[in-house]
């Protein structure tokens, strides 16, 4: 089996949210955390590591006007805004590749709650972007 140093490029990267490809995205984190913690019997070595739950966190960095988008959609769903949409209802993937013949690979975090919206701009900024961190009941990474 060849060993390959492929990533991805960012060209050939899209990241749809609520169905519709986000063109001002700028960013993103997506994750998986298990909650790990020694175990320790006798002496000061620990003697195996235990395994808890698991929590999917994330975010998405994009454009204002893709926030005023997403919140635009919200309001014509009748909720106040995307904090407010049910987390069944919201699908974040993501598609990347390095060359365009290569396969697809795809991150889905399913169920997302958007927690926070913060909108800054500093002097001299010449855009805004904003940063939706999210809580995900699954992310799948392939």
């Amino acid at each position: 089996m060849g060993f390959s140093t492929k990533e991805c490029a960012w060209s050939r990267t899209n990241v749809k949210v609520l169905g519709r490809t986000l063109v001002g995205i700028a960013g993103f984190d997506f994750e998986k955390d298990v909650t790990t913690e020694y175990v320790y019997g006798a002496g000061d070595d620990p003697i195996d590591i235990q395994r808890g739950n698991k929590a999917y966190p994330g975010s998405v960095d994009m454009m204002k006007f893709e926030l005023d988008m997403l919140n635009d959609a919200a309001v014509t769903a009748g909720f106040e805004d995307i904090t407010e949409v049910p987390h069944e209802s919201i699908v974040i993937t993501c598609t990347f590749k390095k060359l365009p013949t290569d396969v697809p690979r795809t991150i889905t975090a399913a169920a997302c709650a958007f927690s926070n919206i913060k909108a800054a701009m500093k002097q001299n900024d010449l855009s805004m972007t904003v940063n939706l961190p999210f809580k995900s009941m699954k992310t799948k990474i392939k």
